[in-house]
């Protein structure tokens, strides 16, 4: 993994951590789990 979130996408808070692989992340202070992952740089082609 080259670089994680600081924060929750959905609230905000810096009360996340990895679970699973290394895309899965989880905050215990809005009970959410979610993934990221880069879909690349610029405009997507058609």
């Amino acid at each position: 993994m080259r670089a994680a979130p600081l924060n929750c996408p959905y609230c905000g808070e810096p009360s996340i951590e990895p679970v699973g692989d290394e895309r899965a992340f989880y905050c215990s202070s809005c009970d959410r789990r979610f993934e990221l992952r880069f879909l690349g740089l610029g405009e997507g082609g058609a």
